[in-house]
């Protein structure tokens, strides 16, 4: 049966194969039979069915149909009721060409044989076979020329033609970019190999095919386009053009069965080259028609030479045809090898026709690495060394496959170890050459299997870029078709593969992606990203709330922010306890009605978190109250302002009724030596929430300790609701019950002596020692607030008992008065006083006075700033103001 492709020829002929008793089929490609004893195997059972190629050997005892490679064939006749031979035609090729011829000439079936091949055979199977009955059949669909494409714009399941492997890599790294990835065929790939990337293809993982001329033999490949980058090849002797029949046997895998194909070449391919790319007039009739010039002759070569002798062989081997069609086939490798070791000394060791036989057994062998005639020579015989003493050692061969059996390596590396388990695999099929040769050709075939494994995901991965591909075909899907996984982990990804990741609501594109995949990643992802984030919109407000934070002044999910916190207005104004959500730009995808569900569900979740911050709230309701009079609004305005805590000097007190005082305590104002603040803001988590919230840029100290040790705060970045106690700091709620308790010292010895004007007193430093102070630092801390420490003196020597107690004085500083402790020129910073913004402030002046050594008390005097205040009396780093301090007490 003669025709063009896509005629369901070997469909037939397997369909008369199974209608008899018994079968063999001959195939010009492994991978071929290996497709087709798949399909009898599934109609007949795996007992009755075998393989049989130069590399594997699956023959059950049972077996009745027998699928080969054509060179694997019997050439027995009549054994079998039916007997096929696929791709006669190829007995026109000079390389293999008398194989085909042989199996045409004697290959018979009892009852039927069926030659399948091109139409241009038709002449030679006339004149070889007179009594053939030829019958043809239309091709199922049109194939048709479509002139030139650009690679870009490549139609879907389209396959490139290249004749060499630089050009079939650099059409598919092409493809990778632009249409992400194709599969590749050649001819230098294994048969598992080349299965696995059509495989890929059929399975529509790729849309596009890069091949050679292997894609024209027999493989059954969806496709609508073949786009040839080149027309002429090199056949191993020289460069020239495809004839229009290996054009129509490539051009003709487009189209299969009643699908419509098309052939063209790519444009931009022919530069530099002599012959430009584009098929002529006659080329294009020619193969859309299907008429091509017949064959003209067959190779042949005599397929029973006599073994009496090498020269004999070679003779026999050499002899020309008897027939004009036929012609001698050209030197082919394994003759070139035999000539070539029939000139060394080893063909001394050929003696007998056994071992003439065996020898050219030996030259047979293909050359599966492509080494060439003396290469190849060489290797053939070693083989030979181990053959004529009897069998190769299962031990040697064992050695020589683990070798092998490495899967690291780049693509040429890979097909490198593929060649040479190849070599050992039809070593090991041989029935008479390795001692234990089954055991050792399942091991070749274990290890060719996974070195075809490796080469596969290599060629995958530089060749396949899965992701650009699968999106490619889903662009123009509508975005709920489109197949986007929300993982676990935050990874958005497309039937596995990974396009970008979600953090929080905001989609990041993979870092991985080249530049030319970013727009196309960031266009797939923003499709399926509001369903999506609707449903995390959802989980959020369900299950996820405990993960929000507040920072930076804006409600934060996984370190993005996700509204914006603001308080209209001025705080003190009366609008603190009203924040108003901004949400930001990375929940603009999410649909309108999650986002206002989402808003109301943070507003609630805010307020709740807002709820260490009521003091704040009650002090700003009293801002707003008209009744609490204007004076104290404007030191309750100061008060949230300074967010809870401020000197005294900068709290305006002077302008204050004392009668209002009572009522700004009842909202837990403490009007303390130093400082005013309201004592609940001191707590640590309204501190870290106004810090959280951006209304206190100041440092905080996450635990509110009491006391803070030298060193660890930032130079001049004291935190909130702290004062210095010389090198140490202290909270001023704990202060300030240091400086009541000395208050009330002192009270007790003047209410006791009235009539003595600035009696000392004995002070217990025990309240600042357990709360961690240094008694030298809360000595400072007194001083700042006019306590002064008269040091007992030290026992003279030779004296025994305790030494006596320290004698402390009480020496307010009065308006207009310098504060002799602070270096003139220095002024104390809001820092220092504890407040949230940097504002000037006058310096201070004081007087002080100490009791002369008569006793007797005089008026105070007046000094200048010494040059060298004592150590152990001298304030604080901060100043304070102690104007009327008495209502202090009477208050």
């Amino acid at each position: 049966m003669l025709g063009p492709t896509n005629t369901g020829k070997t469909h037939l002929a397997i369909e008369r194969m199974c209608g008899h008793s018994s079968g063999m089929m001959g195939f010009p490609l492994r991978l071929l039979a290996r497709e087709v004893y798949d399909r009898v195997r599934a109609i007949k059972g795996d007992r009755q069915v075998a393989l049989i190629t130069g590399e594997e050997r699956i023959e059950p005892p049972e077996a009745r149909y027998f699928l080969c490679t054509a060179e694997a064939m019997p050439r027995t006749a009549g054994e079998v009721a039916f007997v096929g031979l696929d791709e006669a035609q190829l007995g026109a090729d000079p390389e293999r060409g008398h194989i085909f011829t042989d199996r045409l000439l004697h290959a018979r079936g009892r009852e039927e044989t069926m030659i399948l091949g091109s139409a241009t055979l038709e002449p030679m199977v006339r004149a070889l076979i007179p009594r053939a009955e030829i019958t043809s059949r239309p091709r199922f669909s049109t194939l048709s020329h479509a002139g030139v494409c650009k690679l870009s714009r490549l139609p879907r399941r389209s396959a490139v033609v290249a004749f060499s492997v630089e050009q079939v890599y650099a059409m598919a790294e092409a493809l990778r970019r632009f249409r992400g990835g194709a599969a590749v065929v050649m001819g230098a790939l294994s048969p598992e190999t080349r299965n696995k990337q059509v495989a890929m293809f059929q399975a529509g993982e790729v849309d596009y095919i890069v091949a050679t001329d292997a894609i024209g033999m027999g493989l059954n490949l969806d496709l609508d386009h073949v786009a040839f980058a080149a027309l002429s090849k090199f056949d191993g002797r020289r460069k020239r053009r495809l004839t229009p029949s290996e054009m129509a046997q490539i051009a003709g895998r487009a189209g299969r069965h009643q699908r419509d194909g098309t052939f063209g070449t790519l444009s931009g391919m022919g530069k530099g080259d002599a012959e430009p790319l584009a098929f002529t007039d006659e080329e294009v009739y020619a193969i859309e028609e299907h008429k091509f010039a017949p064959l003209t002759h067959l190779f042949w070569r005599d397929a029973d030479p006599r073994f009496d002798s090498l020269d004999a062989l070679i003779a026999d081997l050499e002899a020309r045809p008897d027939k004009d069609v036929l012609k001698a086939a050209p030197e082919a490798i394994d003759m070139a090898v035999l000539r070539r070791l029939a000139a060394d000394p080893i063909a001394d060791t050929v003696k007998g026709a056994g071992a003439v036989r065996r020898f050219w057994e030996a030259c047979s062998l293909p050359d599966f690495r492509s080494l060439g005639v003396e290469q190849h020579a060489r290797f053939v015989a070693r083989l030979w060394d181990d053959l004529q003493g009897g069998y190769i050692g299962a031990d040697f061969v064992a050695a020589r496959i683990a070798e092998l059996d490495r899967m690291q390596g780049d693509i040429d590396t890979l097909q490198g170890r593929i060649a040479a388990i190849r070599s050992w695999a039809y070593i090991c099929q041989r029935p008479d050459w390795v001692l234990a040769r089954d055991e050792m050709a399942a091991r070749a075939r274990a290890v060719e299997a996974k070195l075809s494994d490796a080469l596969h995901a290599r060629l995958t991965e530089r060749f396949v870029n899965r992701r650009t591909t699968l999106l490619m075909k889903s662009l123009g899907q509508d975005a709920g078709a489109l197949p986007v996984t929300l993982e676990p982990d935050g990874h958005l990804t497309v039937e596995g593969e990974s396009i970008g990741r979600l953090e929080g609501f905001r989609f990041h594109v993979d870092p991985a992606a080249g530049v030319a995949d970013r727009r196309m990643l960031l266009a797939a992802g923003e499709k399926a990203l509001p369903a999506l984030l609707a449903e995390r919109a959802e989980w959020l407000l369900t299950q996820g709330l405990g993960e929000l934070s507040i920072s930076g002044g804006a409600i934060r999910w996984q370190g993005r922010a996700l509204a914006e916190i603001t308080f209209p207005g001025q705080p003190g104004a009366g609008h603190f306890g009203s924040p108003r959500l901004a949400l930001t730009r990375d929940l603009a995808l999410l649909p309108e009605s999650a986002k206002a569900k989402l808003e109301t569900g943070l507003a609630a979740w805010l307020e709740k978190e807002l709820e260490p911050l009521e003091p704040l709230r009650k002090l700003a309701e009293a801002a707003r109250d008209p009744a609490a009079g204007s004076q104290a609004r404007a030191l309750v305005i100061t008060l949230i302002e300074a967010r809870g805590v401020i000197s005294r000097e900068d709290a305006g007190l002077e302008n204050l009724p004392k009668e209002m005082r009572p009522y700004l305590r009842k909202l837990g104002v403490t009007f303390g030596a130093l400082d005013i603040f309201d004592a609940p803001l001191l707590k640590p988590a309204p501190r870290r929430l106004l810090h959280a919230l951006g209304l206190d840029p100041r440092p905080v100290q996450d635990a509110m300790l009491p006391v803070l040790a030298e060193g660890s705060w930032a130079k001049g970045r004291l935190p909130a609701g702290y004062r210095y106690a010389g090198s140490q700091a202290i909270r001023v709620d704990l202060a300030e019950k240091i400086f009541r308790a000395a208050f009330e010292a002192r009270a007790a010895v003047v209410a006791a002596h009235p009539k003595e004007r600035n009696a000392a007193f004995r002070l217990d430093l025990s309240l600042a020692v357990s709360v961690g102070l240094e008694a030298e630092n809360a000595r400072r801390l007194l001083g700042s607030a006019g306590f002064r420490c008269d040091r007992a003196r030290a026992l003279a020597e030779g004296a025994f008992g305790p030494p006596g107690p320290d004698r402390w004085f009480w020496h307010p500083r009065r308006a207009g008065e310098k504060d002799a402790r602070r270096p003139q020129g220095r002024k104390a910073s809001r820092q220092d006083r504890g407040a949230p913004r940097g504002k000037g402030f006058p310096e201070a002046s004081q007087t002080r006075s100490r009791p002369p050594r008569d006793g007797k008390q005089r008026g105070p005097t007046s000094v200048q700033t010494p040059s060298r205040p004592p150590a152990d009396t001298g304030p604080a780093r901060a100043g304070g103001a102690f104007d009327k301090l008495a209502d202090l007490l009477k208050g």
